[in-house]
């Protein structure tokens, strides 16, 4: 499936793109919202800046996927393989990220409230200055992850691993 054919299905109401091949579509400042892309390839697609609140995407990939400035509030993102993503200054207040594969991706100045992270996987990942008050981070792995500058304020941080990373960043 194209980029232009799923805006175009989406525009006459279609919102079940479940499993759809999307690799590295152009979908840039798109609103996709409450589209159902669960187990669609999404990787290295460019979202940058989209609006895909309350979205489903649950085990979907979007491995090297930019998403940086996209509203994902609310969005359902169970299990998705967002390593090596760019979401930095994304909105992923409230969204579901239980699950999912966020190795090495760049989450930096990312807004993370209240998200759910629990078993997420964050190993080496960017959270510099990541707002996560209230986030469930239960059993995530965070080994490795800049939390430089993150605000943790209220966050559950029961058995999450947090062999961090050392020193100032240069911003």
């Amino acid at each position: 499936m194209t980029s232009e054919e799923l805006l175009r299905q989406y525009s006459e109401g279609k919102r079940d793109f479940s499993g759809a091949g999307l690799y590295g579509a152009k979908l840039y400042g798109a609103s996709l919202y409450g589209a159902d892309l669960s187990r669609a390839n999404l990787s290295r697609a460019n979202l940058s800046g989209a609006n895909l609140s309350g979205a489903n995407l649950s085990g979907a990939n979007l491995s090297g996927a930019n998403l940086s400035g996209a509203n994902l509030s609310g969005a359902n993102l169970t299990g998705a393989d967002l390593s090596g993503a760019d979401l930095s200054g994304a909105n992923l207040a409230g969204a579901n990220l239980s699950g999912a594969n966020l190795s090495g991706a760049n989450l930096s100045g990312a807004n993370l409230s209240g998200a759910n992270l629990s078993g997420a996987g964050l190993y080496g990942a960017d959270l510099f200055k990541a707002n996560l008050i209230r986030a469930n981070l239960i059993g995530a792995n965070l080994s490795g992850a800049d939390l430089s500058g993150a605000d943790l304020s209220g966050a559950k941080l029961t058995r999450a691993k947090l062999s961090l990373v050392t020193g100032p960043k240069n911003d």
